[in-house]
């Protein structure tokens, strides 16, 4: 007998393909004659071919629902949630031959009314707090999800670059829903009056399809001054903290990059030879340390503000992190003043009332006026001193502490980047690294570079050492996943690691604290935030190269052959493929 076999999990990940291969072998077994249809996100839809389809006598689907439902009209059809195949799937296809019954257009056509996934038009935005990998990896995620499921669906990017392809006014008003997958703040106006659902780039990236039907059931029109309904968003909002944190960090890290390159620059030439007025290297120094590193601090902390008020955040919150910075509270003092100036400018804007015909004065001299002069003196009489002395005290103990307590924090901070792969234990760490390059504390955030490219690079050796245990998906995401290390995107380990957490995650904790506390030892500094290896391209960027390096192929050589090592060797499975 001619048989379809379609599975497909929620979330799209090993559920889907042992479901398949148990269902295959069991029906092997009954001699019958096989066609696969996994659903999944580890490697692409295979769908069965016209002739396959037209062949086929039986259709065994897996799954909530059916893929593609109206293309089996008039076919024999079986379909039941993927859980109840996996304990016995012998049981559950001879329940497929005897319950089967001939699926009917109008059924495929009920199907599709009930569950309003199919054929909708979907536009989305992603954005992470680096603009890097998560924003890219997580739209890409949600397109090939999309499509799978039937939607017409057009996702923009707004990373490090800005805004890569943008959605048109006409692709926004064409829209059933927009989803907005987005650690940071966007600006979410052109979406008013359309139905809108936020998560996550992480929750898009790891589990897009779950994600888009959520969107489809939950998203409901945003009010001004609201964030929308749905459990997702309600989660999002409840961490409104830390989406503020991470948009001031996002638009802080061009100064820190710009800034820690241009005074790594300037060592070119000698490291005291800055002092010299006049030279060049008293010029890069000038514009990388004296400028470029006195901006971070406002612009963390104005850029706090925005996301909490918009606009109107923005002044106060610069005048308290300039504020923060002057008086020594750095980093901490700076996102301190940047809450401070957002809530501030959002209760002047919600609670002060003013008539209509002074109403426009509001944004230009009220509320600036207001929320710098609170935020100034709260920053000057309150918070700035007892803050300093807690910076100054951290900075002490950093450039003081022992060899013993620097492995201890290389070792911490090591394990935490490789804990969640961008999620925001790793976002925490990196924040943490990248505030204190502002106080001149480089070592940190040596630690932190070193064993975030740890679990990607380490993935891609595990899969060539141990080629036989890896399915050639597999062995091509490996190979992408060893340069996305390289260039400090730790997000190329997710795929493994979304497939087998218990294995990777730890290993990779492991390599990743081996990196971070052999940086620690190795007194090893890094001016810069990002860039990954080729940050070597910019002499004195890393001090020094050469034990830097040995820390990362340590690391990474423990995750890649620790992870080799402990993988099944299943056989991989072929997703379309006829016995």
């Amino acid at each position: 007998m001619n048989v379809i076999l379609i599975t497909a999990c929620p979330s799209g990940m090993a559920t889907t393909y042992l479901a398949a291969r148990r269902l295959q072998s069991a029906a092997e077994r009954l001699d019958w004659h096989v066609t696969v249809e996994a659903h999944g996100e580890a490697t692409p839809v295979t769908p069965v071919d016209d002739a396959t389809l037209e062949a086929a006598e039986l259709v065994v689907v897996a799954a909530e629902r059916i893929p593609e439902a109206a293309r089996f009209a008039g076919k024999r059809v079986f379909q039941a949630p993927i859980d109840q195949a996996l304990p016995d799937p012998e049981a559950f296809l001879a329940r497929a031959e005897r319950e089967a019954r001939p699926f009917e257009p109008e059924e495929a056509t009920a199907e599709t009314s009930a569950s309003g996934a199919e054929g909708q038009r979907i536009v989305a935005v992603t954005a992470c707090p680096t603009g890097v990998a998560h924003t890219f990896m997580a739209a890409e995620a949600l397109a090939e999800a999309g499509r799978s499921l039937g939607h017409a669906i057009r996702v923009e990017t707004q990373g490090s670059v800005g805004a890569q392809d943008a959605l048109t006014e006409e692709e926004i008003a064409a829209a059933d829903v927009v989803i907005l997958a987005c650690d940071i703040e966007v600006d979410p106006t052109r979406f008013a009056g359309k139905r809108t659902y936020r998560t996550s780039t992480g929750n898009a990236l790891k589990k897009p399809r779950p994600t888009i039907e959520a969107a489809l059931a939950e998203a409901e029109v945003e009010s001004e001054g609201t964030s929308g309904g749905g459990e997702a968003k309600k989660s999002i909002k409840e961490k409104g903290v830390y989406k503020h944190l991470l948009t001031g960090v996002s638009f802080m890290l061009p100064m820190v990059v710009a800034g820690g390159l241009l005074i790594a620059l300037s060592f070119v030439f000698g490291i005291e030879a800055f002092k010299e007025e006049g030279t060049l290297p008293a010029a890069l120094m000038q514009i990388g340390g004296d400028t470029a590193f006195a901006l971070m601090i406002p612009v963390l902390a104005g850029y706090i503000a925005y996301s909490i008020a918009d606009r109107p955040g923005i002044a106060p919150g610069m005048i308290g992190g300039m504020l923060a910075s002057s008086i020594g509270a750095g980093f901490i003092g700076g996102i301190l003043a940047g809450f401070l100036a957002g809530y501030t400018a959002k209760a002047v804007t919600r609670y002060i009332k003013l008539p209509a015909s002074v109403e426009s004065l509001k944004p230009i001299l009220i509320i600036p006026l207001l929320a710098s002069l609170v935020t100034g003196l709260v920053m000057i009489y309150v918070v700035g001193e007892p803050v300093a002395s807690i910076l100054a005290a951290l900075t002490a103990f950093l450039e003081n502490m022992g060899s013993a307590n620097a492995v201890l924090l290389g070792t911490l901070l090591g394990a935490m980047m490789c804990f969640d792969l961008g999620g925001p234990v790793n976002k925490a760490a990196y924040t943490f690294g990248v505030g204190l390059l502002a106080s001149e504390s480089y070592a940190p955030m040596a630690a932190i570079m070193a064993a975030g490219m740890v679990p990607a690079i380490g993935m891609g050796i595990a899969s060539f050492v141990a080629g036989g245990k890896f399915s050639e998906p597999e062995r091509e995401a490996g190979k992408a996943s060893f340069v996305l290390g390289l260039c400090f995107i730790s997000e190329g380990a997710i795929p493994f690691a979304a497939k087998d957490p218990l294995r990777v995650i730890p290993v990779s904790m492991v390599g990743g604290a081996l990196t971070g506390a052999l940086t620690m030892l190795f007194g090893a500094k890094l001016m810069a935030p990002h860039g990954g290896i080729f940050v070597l391209l910019i002499p004195n960027a890393i001090t020094p190269v050469l034990p830097y390096l040995l820390a990362i192929v340590a690391g990474s050589l423990v995750t890649g052959l620790g992870y080799a090592m402990l993988k099944r060797g299943d056989k991989a499975m072929s997703v379309a493929t006829e016995g």
